[in-house]
């Protein structure tokens, strides 16, 4: 019988002996790359913590004792003793969430998916307690980079004076997603090095009391850490020095890539990855190919680089024209303005759920000082990831900041084309939406001018309806087109309406000579977004208008095609809707 089957929740962690402990260890490792390999998901983080974890869950009482995870993306193991080892034992048949969420389970205590944000709401925990006169432990679990990110530095500065319990568990395995980079981890590096005894302390100078742990992926050593910090009467910090991707080779090696890995991993001799011209492709080639002459020309990446095919390679022939300023997207974005200001060419790669959080850089640092930087958005529309991992919030957020233009691509020619516009011009902050999905090319060079703003392309002229589909939709206007005649015996309109942040008012206008109704297309919500502009548009005409998109909520790991059908995005439905108003 493996002791995992007798761990049911974390009560069971206490009679467990240290020989037990370190068998467990084995054991929900195995659990952790039985769920990665079936449906994917984070593995080096989750490895790397699992001594902290049994620990964790040995000394302290979940639920009454608050345990905090920044990013949450190491917290398989806490998950596996928390009740919800079927997830990962048999993944294919039991659905949880890839990071914390209290309506799971009670020992999880905030739905969290972004980074360095423990240490705030451990703060908040911990002040409550105190406002109510309880009595328990408040525990943060900060790593993996987290440190790099403003957020934790403002809830470390706010923690430092509490004056009561809380408990900061740095988790230091020595790597971000990518490698780190920044001054605050050269400090890390001198503590690990004095076995925590430099005098140049971060985490003194803030006013923590600070124990460093040189092996953080020995249970017994770290049972005796926490048991000597539970129940403190002041602000601490542990220091915890780990092995990011433990117990499995491919891991500890080749740290980055294993970071999160596809469904199959183990089979595959490789990561995961392929060598086919996709959008990052695209992006990484022009790049580095402007770099041969122009060293002026930046990419910038916070901390995400995989995610756009910056690979290492890619990055050593950067160079210096290379930033990863890690998981500080906020700074990233006021970083590239100011380098746009001062004659550089900065392209700054993004996902759209991470460009939630540069909201204020983007109106203030950015848009408000006209700065002409290159934004590219990835992963912008609806999609069947975790609530704090969607992306379909983007084209509402970005193109109400005024000076931004922003631009839908539907193809590898417009991409190309655009980007070159964006990188060169030097009149506007530009952002870009990446095509997310299927990758399309025309074989026919862009020869537009994306300097005449707000001008849509009218790629098939008609009667009647118009189609209106931005960007990675557009494929699915000309399938409506083609459906309308098909079922209503009507030659569409096909528009390309190219930017999302204004409207080809002389287009628009023309449509009301022969046409009745306006379809619009667009992979987002809707609230917001480019349909209801093109709905204000007519509002005080006889056009009627259709706005076909998402709906305003956090959808959290919902099939695409499911949320296509619930959201009316097939042909067949959109064609439906069209029929019953004419």
């Amino acid at each position: 019988m493996k002791i995992l089957d007798k761990i049911n929740s974390p009560k069971d962690i206490k009679t467990l002996s240290p020989e037990e402990m370190a068998n467990l260890s084995g054991e929900i490792r195995e659990a952790i790359l039985n769920r990665v390999n079936t449906i994917g998901g984070h593995l080096g983080p989750d490895l790397g913590i699992v001594e902290a974890t049994i620990a964790l869950h040995y000394v302290f009482d979940s639920p009454k004792d608050k345990i905090v995870y920044d990013v949450s993306h190491q917290i398989y193991p806490h998950k596996i003793l928390t009740g919800r080892k079927e997830g990962f034992l048999h993944p294919e048949h039991t659905t949880i969430s890839g990071y914390s969420n209290p309506n799971e389970s009670e020992h999880d205590n905030f739905i969290i998916g972004h980074t360095s944000t423990a240490a705030s709401l451990a703060t908040g925990l911990a002040k409550a307690r105190d406002l109510k006169g309880e009595k328990y432990n408040v525990i943060a679990i900060v790593g993996d980079g987290s440190m790099s990110g403003g957020e934790a530095f403002e809830g470390f500065n706010n923690a430092a004076v509490l004056n009561s319990n809380i408990i900061l568990i740095v988790n230091d395995n020595e790597m971000s997603i990518a490698e780190t980079h920044g001054g605050l981890y050269k400090n890390l590096k001198l503590l690990r090095e004095t076995n925590g005894k430099a005098e140049n302390n971060m985490f003194t100078a803030f006013g923590f009391n600070y124990v460093y742990v040189a092996n953080g992926n020995d249970v017994e050593t770290l049972i005796k850490a926490f048991q000597d910090v539970k129940d403190t009467d002041r602000p601490t910090v542990v220091h915890i020095h780990t092995l990011k991707g433990k117990g499995y080779k491919q891991a500890e090696e080749n740290k980055e890539a294993y970071h999160w890995q596809l469904p199959g991993f183990m089979d595959a001799k490789e990561p995961s990855g392929g060598q086919t011209e996709s959008y990052e492709s695209l992006t990484t080639d022009y790049l580095l190919k402007k770099h041969e002459t122009d060293k002026t020309v930046i990419a910038i990446s916070p901390s995400t680089p995989g995610a756009y095919g910056f690979t290492p390679e890619f990055r050593k022939k950067m160079g210096e024209c290379y930033t990863d300023p890690g998981i500080a997207e906020e700074h990233a974005v006021a970083y590239a303005s100011a380098l746009a200001a001062n004659g550089a060419k900065p392209v700054l790669a993004i996902m759209s759920s991470f460009m939630q959080r540069t909201y204020d850089q983007m109106s203030q640092d950015l848009a408000l000082n006209n700065s002409p930087a290159t934004i590219l958005v990835y992963w912008g529309g609806l999609s069947p990831m975790d609530a704090t991992h969607v992306g379909s919030f983007d084209i509402p957020f970005l193109s109400n900041i005024p000076n931004i233009v922003y631009l839908a691509p539907t193809c590898k020619e417009e991409y190309l084309k655009m980007l070159d516009w964006s990188v060169e011009q030097t009149e506007h902050p530009v952002a870009i939406r990446v095509p997310f999905g299927n990758f399309v090319s025309t074989g026919i060079e862009d020869t537009t001018d994306y300097s005449i703003l707000n001008k849509s392309k009218l790629v098939k002229t008609g009667s009647e309806i118009a189609v209106i589909a931005v960007g990675n939709f557009f494929g699915l206007g000309g399938d409506v087109v083609n459906q309308i005649k098909e079922k209503l015996g009507i030659e569409a309109t096909l528009i390309n309406p190219v930017y999302l942040t204004g409207l080809d008012e002389e287009l628009l206008e023309s449509l009301k000579e022969n046409h009745k109704i306006v379809v619009t297309l667009e992979n987002g919500i809707l609230d917001g977004g480019f349909g209801e502009k093109i709905s204000r548009f007519y509002g005080n005409s006889d056009m009627k208008v259709l706005n076909f998109g998402g709906k305003k909520e956090f959808t959290d790991r919902v099939p695409l095609s499911e949320l296509l059908t619930r959201y009316h995005l097939t042909k067949e439905q959109i064609v439906e809707d069209i029929s019953k108003l004419i």
